[in-house]
Protein backbone atom coordinates (compact mmCIF):
# COMPACT_ATOMS: atom_id res chain seq x y z
CA UNK A 1 0.00 0.00 0.00
CA UNK A 2 1.29 3.77 -0.77
CA UNK A 3 2.44 5.25 2.12
CA UNK A 4 0.41 8.13 2.05
CA UNK A 5 -2.88 6.11 1.36
CA UNK A 6 -1.83 4.28 5.06
CA UNK A 7 -1.62 8.02 6.37
CA UNK A 8 -4.85 8.79 5.63
CA UNK A 9 -6.21 5.98 7.24
CA UNK A 10 -4.52 5.89 9.96
CA UNK A 11 -5.54 9.69 10.50
CA UNK A 12 -8.99 9.20 9.62
CA UNK A 13 -9.79 6.57 12.19
CA UNK A 14 -7.54 8.55 14.65
CA UNK A 15 -9.70 11.75 14.57
CA UNK A 16 -13.18 9.78 14.49
CA UNK A 17 -12.06 8.24 17.90
CA UNK A 18 -11.11 11.73 19.15
CA UNK A 19 -14.38 12.88 18.43
CA UNK A 20 -15.94 10.25 20.15
CA UNK A 21 -13.31 10.65 23.25
CA UNK A 22 -14.28 14.67 23.55
CA UNK A 23 -18.31 13.46 23.22
CA UNK A 24 -18.14 11.55 26.09
CA UNK A 25 -15.94 13.76 28.23
CA UNK A 26 -17.92 16.63 27.32
CA UNK A 27 -21.36 14.95 28.37
CA UNK A 28 -20.27 13.58 31.52
CA UNK A 29 -18.54 17.02 32.55
CA UNK A 30 -21.89 18.69 31.62
CA UNK A 31 -24.24 16.00 33.31
CA UNK A 32 -21.86 16.64 36.29
CA UNK A 33 -22.37 20.54 36.50
CA UNK A 34 -26.28 19.68 36.59
CA UNK A 35 -25.66 18.54 40.37
CA UNK A 36 -25.29 20.33 43.23
CA UNK A 37 -21.60 21.56 43.70
CA UNK A 38 -19.76 24.82 44.73
CA UNK A 39 -18.83 27.15 41.95
CA UNK A 40 -14.74 26.19 42.42
CA UNK A 41 -15.87 22.51 41.94
CA UNK A 42 -17.75 23.52 38.95
CA UNK A 43 -14.74 25.43 37.54
CA UNK A 44 -12.26 23.26 38.17
CA UNK A 45 -14.15 20.17 36.42
CA UNK A 46 -14.42 21.89 33.36
CA UNK A 47 -10.72 22.87 33.71
CA UNK A 48 -9.88 19.12 33.59
CA UNK A 49 -11.30 19.14 30.26
CA UNK A 50 -8.84 21.15 28.72
CA UNK A 51 -5.86 20.05 30.44
CA UNK A 52 -6.87 16.17 29.37
CA UNK A 53 -5.94 17.46 25.93
CA UNK A 54 -3.05 19.64 26.69
CA UNK A 55 -5.23 22.74 25.30
CA UNK A 56 -4.73 24.96 28.15
CA UNK A 57 -2.90 27.43 26.67
CA UNK A 58 -4.84 28.12 23.43
CA UNK A 59 -7.98 27.91 25.97
CA UNK A 60 -6.45 30.69 27.36
CA UNK A 61 -5.25 33.22 24.65
CA UNK A 62 -8.81 32.75 23.22
CA UNK A 63 -10.95 33.19 26.82
CA UNK A 64 -10.44 35.21 29.94
CA UNK A 65 -12.16 32.49 32.18
CA UNK A 66 -13.23 29.04 32.43
CA UNK A 67 -17.06 27.95 32.63
CA UNK A 68 -19.33 25.67 31.22
CA UNK A 69 -20.25 27.39 27.78
CA UNK A 70 -16.83 28.71 26.97
CA UNK A 71 -15.39 25.16 27.33
CA UNK A 72 -17.99 23.10 25.28
CA UNK A 73 -17.66 25.73 22.49
CA UNK A 74 -13.69 25.60 22.58
CA UNK A 75 -14.23 21.59 22.52
CA UNK A 76 -17.30 21.18 20.06
CA UNK A 77 -17.39 24.23 17.77
CA UNK A 78 -13.52 26.08 17.76
CA UNK A 79 -11.89 25.78 14.12
CA UNK A 80 -8.78 27.06 15.66
CA UNK A 81 -8.82 24.00 17.91
CA UNK A 82 -7.30 21.31 15.93
CA UNK A 83 -9.26 18.89 19.37
CA UNK A 84 -12.40 20.15 18.55
CA UNK A 85 -15.22 18.05 17.16
CA UNK A 86 -15.53 20.45 14.47
CA UNK A 87 -11.71 19.89 13.53
CA UNK A 88 -11.86 16.37 14.08
CA UNK A 89 -14.77 15.51 11.90
CA UNK A 90 -13.64 17.44 9.65
CA UNK A 91 -10.04 15.98 9.15
CA UNK A 92 -11.93 12.70 9.59
CA UNK A 93 -13.95 13.15 6.02
CA UNK A 94 -11.06 14.86 4.19
CA UNK A 95 -8.48 11.89 5.22
CA UNK A 96 -11.21 10.10 3.60
CA UNK A 97 -12.09 12.12 0.27
CA UNK A 98 -8.59 11.55 -0.19
CA UNK A 99 -8.36 7.98 0.11
CA UNK A 100 -12.11 7.49 -1.66
CA UNK A 101 -10.69 4.35 -3.28
CA UNK A 102 -9.82 2.42 -0.89
CA UNK A 103 -12.98 2.39 1.20
CA UNK A 104 -16.31 1.14 0.65
CA UNK A 105 -19.05 3.13 -0.50
CA UNK A 106 -20.59 3.08 2.87
CA UNK A 107 -17.74 4.12 4.78
CA UNK A 108 -17.46 7.10 2.94
CA UNK A 109 -20.82 8.08 2.43
CA UNK A 110 -20.88 7.72 6.43
CA UNK A 111 -17.89 9.52 6.79
CA UNK A 112 -19.01 12.43 4.68
CA UNK A 113 -23.08 12.48 6.10
CA UNK A 114 -21.89 13.20 9.42
CA UNK A 115 -19.67 15.78 8.23
CA UNK A 116 -22.27 17.58 6.40
CA UNK A 117 -25.36 16.91 9.37
CA UNK A 118 -22.92 17.79 12.13
CA UNK A 119 -22.06 21.48 10.84
CA UNK A 120 -26.06 21.61 10.21
CA UNK A 121 -26.87 20.57 14.34
CA UNK A 122 -24.19 23.41 15.08
CA UNK A 123 -25.97 26.24 12.90
CA UNK A 124 -29.51 24.90 14.50
CA UNK A 125 -28.30 25.61 17.99
CA UNK A 126 -28.20 22.16 19.11
CA UNK A 127 -25.06 22.78 21.01
CA UNK A 128 -26.97 25.20 23.15
CA UNK A 129 -30.07 24.31 23.13
CA UNK A 130 -29.29 20.40 24.17
CA UNK A 131 -25.42 19.47 24.43
CA UNK A 132 -26.44 16.11 25.40
CA UNK A 133 -28.31 15.69 22.40
CA UNK A 134 -25.03 16.46 20.51
CA UNK A 135 -22.91 14.67 22.12
CA UNK A 136 -24.78 11.30 21.67
CA UNK A 137 -25.25 12.02 18.51
CA UNK A 138 -21.46 12.50 18.06
CA UNK A 139 -21.06 9.06 19.97
CA UNK A 140 -23.74 7.29 17.77
CA UNK A 141 -22.06 8.68 14.27
CA UNK A 142 -18.41 7.21 15.35
CA UNK A 143 -19.94 3.62 16.72
CA UNK A 144 -22.04 3.74 13.33
CA UNK A 145 -18.66 4.67 11.39
CA UNK A 146 -16.84 1.66 13.24
CA UNK A 147 -19.91 -0.79 12.72
CA UNK A 148 -19.70 -0.04 8.82
CA UNK A 149 -15.86 -0.12 8.83
CA UNK A 150 -15.93 -3.88 10.37
CA UNK A 151 -18.81 -4.86 8.51
CA UNK A 152 -18.23 -3.96 5.09
CA UNK A 153 -14.18 -3.37 4.20
CA UNK A 154 -12.27 -6.17 3.45
CA UNK A 155 -9.56 -7.09 5.66
CA UNK A 156 -6.71 -5.90 4.53
CA UNK A 157 -4.02 -3.46 4.66
CA UNK A 158 -6.44 -0.40 4.53
CA UNK A 159 -8.97 -2.06 7.01
CA UNK A 160 -5.72 -2.67 9.48
CA UNK A 161 -4.82 1.25 9.01
CA UNK A 162 -7.71 2.17 10.20
CA UNK A 163 -8.00 -0.08 13.33
CA UNK A 164 -4.11 0.91 14.19
CA UNK A 165 -5.42 4.43 14.16
CA UNK A 166 -8.20 3.81 16.08
CA UNK A 167 -6.22 1.61 19.53
CA UNK A 168 -3.76 4.00 19.00
CA UNK A 169 -5.56 7.12 19.93
CA UNK A 170 -8.26 5.20 22.34
CA UNK A 171 -5.13 4.21 24.76
CA UNK A 172 -3.83 7.64 24.48
CA UNK A 173 -7.27 8.78 25.94
CA UNK A 174 -8.16 6.17 28.58
CA UNK A 175 -4.42 6.74 29.64
CA UNK A 176 -5.15 11.17 29.95
CA UNK A 177 -8.22 10.57 31.26
CA UNK A 178 -6.95 8.45 34.38
CA UNK A 179 -4.21 10.66 35.26
CA UNK A 180 -6.11 13.56 35.05
CA UNK A 181 -8.96 12.18 37.16
CA UNK A 182 -7.12 10.47 39.64
CA UNK A 183 -4.91 13.81 39.90
CA UNK A 184 -8.00 15.81 40.75
CA UNK A 185 -9.31 13.56 43.16
CA UNK A 186 -5.87 13.63 45.26
CA UNK A 187 -6.62 17.73 45.30
CA UNK A 188 -10.15 16.64 46.72
CA UNK A 189 -9.09 13.39 49.43
CA UNK A 190 -8.98 15.75 52.73
CA UNK A 191 -12.43 16.21 52.25
CA UNK A 192 -13.69 12.83 51.98
CA UNK A 193 -17.74 12.19 51.44
CA UNK A 194 -18.73 9.16 50.47
CA UNK A 195 -21.63 10.46 48.15
CA UNK A 196 -19.62 12.51 45.67
CA UNK A 197 -16.73 9.65 45.79
CA UNK A 198 -19.29 7.46 44.06
CA UNK A 199 -20.79 10.47 41.78
CA UNK A 200 -16.96 11.31 40.63
CA UNK A 201 -16.30 7.81 39.77
CA UNK A 202 -19.02 6.74 38.33
CA UNK A 203 -18.83 9.76 35.76
CA UNK A 204 -15.49 8.46 35.19
CA UNK A 205 -17.05 5.22 34.47
CA UNK A 206 -19.66 6.19 32.59
CA UNK A 207 -17.21 8.55 30.17
CA UNK A 208 -15.72 5.32 28.54
CA UNK A 209 -18.79 3.25 28.77
CA UNK A 210 -17.70 1.50 31.80
CA UNK A 211 -20.02 1.81 34.20
CA UNK A 212 -21.87 -1.20 34.05
CA UNK A 213 -18.97 -3.16 33.13
CA UNK A 214 -17.69 -1.95 36.51
CA UNK A 215 -20.81 -3.56 38.27
CA UNK A 216 -20.66 -6.75 36.38
CA UNK A 217 -16.93 -6.87 37.03
CA UNK A 218 -16.65 -6.22 41.07
CA UNK A 219 -20.13 -6.34 41.90
CA UNK A 220 -19.22 -3.80 45.30
CA UNK A 221 -19.02 0.13 45.98
CA UNK A 222 -16.77 1.87 43.13
CA UNK A 223 -13.52 1.91 44.87
CA UNK A 224 -10.76 3.88 43.01
CA UNK A 225 -7.84 1.21 42.96
CA UNK A 226 -10.48 -1.06 40.96
CA UNK A 227 -11.33 1.52 38.65
CA UNK A 228 -7.57 1.86 37.62
CA UNK A 229 -7.40 -1.83 37.52
CA UNK A 230 -10.90 -1.83 34.83
CA UNK A 231 -9.21 0.49 32.87
CA UNK A 232 -5.61 -0.14 32.80
CA UNK A 233 -5.43 -3.78 33.19
CA UNK A 234 -8.55 -5.75 32.18
CA UNK A 235 -7.91 -7.28 28.56
CA UNK A 236 -11.65 -7.77 28.02
CA UNK A 237 -12.65 -3.95 28.88
CA UNK A 238 -13.03 -2.06 25.15
CA UNK A 239 -11.33 0.60 25.98
CA UNK A 240 -9.14 -0.25 28.34
CA UNK A 241 -4.57 0.58 28.43
CA UNK A 242 -4.32 -3.17 27.99
CA UNK A 243 -6.82 -4.16 25.53
CA UNK A 244 -6.15 -1.28 23.19
CA UNK A 245 -2.31 -2.14 22.93
CA UNK A 246 -3.28 -6.15 22.31
CA UNK A 247 -5.53 -5.09 19.44
CA UNK A 248 -3.10 -2.79 17.86
CA UNK A 249 -0.19 -5.11 18.12
CA UNK A 250 -2.38 -7.96 16.36
CA UNK A 251 -3.46 -5.64 13.69
CA UNK A 252 0.21 -3.96 13.13
CA UNK A 253 1.38 -7.88 12.63
CA UNK A 254 -0.59 -7.97 9.86
CA UNK A 255 0.99 -5.11 8.43
CA UNK A 256 4.32 -5.44 9.66
CA UNK A 257 7.06 -4.70 6.91
CA UNK A 258 10.94 -4.96 7.16
CA UNK A 259 11.26 -1.52 8.65
CA UNK A 260 8.65 -2.75 11.24
CA UNK A 261 10.55 -5.02 13.57
CA UNK A 262 11.69 -2.96 16.23
CA UNK A 263 7.98 -0.95 16.69
CA UNK A 264 6.49 -4.58 16.81
CA UNK A 265 8.84 -5.59 19.49
CA UNK A 266 8.06 -2.26 21.61
CA UNK A 267 4.56 -2.74 21.34
CA UNK A 268 4.78 -6.50 22.20
CA UNK A 269 6.98 -5.51 25.38
CA UNK A 270 4.42 -3.06 26.04
CA UNK A 271 1.60 -5.43 26.17
CA UNK A 272 3.76 -8.53 28.23
CA UNK A 273 3.75 -5.65 30.92
CA UNK A 274 0.12 -4.67 31.12
CA UNK A 275 -0.48 -8.05 30.91
CA UNK A 276 1.33 -9.29 34.01
CA UNK A 277 1.31 -5.85 35.59
CA UNK A 278 -0.86 -5.99 39.12
CA UNK A 279 -2.58 -2.69 40.20
CA UNK A 280 -0.86 -2.35 43.83
CA UNK A 281 2.62 -2.67 42.07
CA UNK A 282 1.53 -0.03 39.62
CA UNK A 283 0.56 2.16 42.91
CA UNK A 284 3.11 1.99 44.99
CA UNK A 285 5.23 2.76 42.17
CA UNK A 286 2.70 5.73 41.23
CA UNK A 287 0.27 5.63 39.34
CA UNK A 288 1.25 9.54 37.84
CA UNK A 289 4.53 8.32 37.13
CA UNK A 290 2.91 4.97 35.54
CA UNK A 291 0.46 6.93 33.18
CA UNK A 292 2.76 9.24 32.61
CA UNK A 293 5.19 6.58 31.33
CA UNK A 294 2.58 4.99 28.97
CA UNK A 295 1.53 8.32 27.24
CA UNK A 296 4.95 8.67 26.36
CA UNK A 297 5.86 5.44 25.01
CA UNK A 298 2.32 5.64 22.68
CA UNK A 299 3.10 8.83 21.51
CA UNK A 300 6.82 7.80 20.26
CA UNK A 301 5.27 4.58 19.20
CA UNK A 302 2.72 7.01 16.99
CA UNK A 303 6.32 8.21 16.04
CA UNK A 304 7.31 5.02 15.35
CA UNK A 305 4.46 3.58 13.26
CA UNK A 306 4.50 6.63 10.97
CA UNK A 307 8.00 5.84 10.57
CA UNK A 308 7.85 2.43 9.35
CA UNK A 309 4.41 3.13 7.12
CA UNK A 310 3.21 6.19 6.51
CA UNK A 311 5.97 8.93 5.67
CA UNK A 312 6.73 8.52 2.10
CA UNK A 313 10.70 7.31 0.88
CA UNK A 314 12.48 9.88 -0.17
Amino acid sequence: MLSRTADHLFWLSRYIERAENTARMLDIAYQTSLQPQSAEDSEQSWRSLVSISELNSLYNTKHARIDSRSVMHFMVADEDNASSIFSCLRAARENARAVRGALTTEVWETMNQTWLEFRRLLRDGLLARDPSALFEWVKYRSHLSRGVTVGTMLQDEAFHFIRIGSFLERADNTARLLDVKFYRQEEISDEHDDARDFYYWSAVLRSVSGFEIYRKVYSNVIQPEKVAELLILRPDMPRSMSHCVTRMLANLKRVANPQSGETLRRVGRLEAELAFARIDEIQAGGLHPFLDGFLAEVADLGASISRDFLVPSA
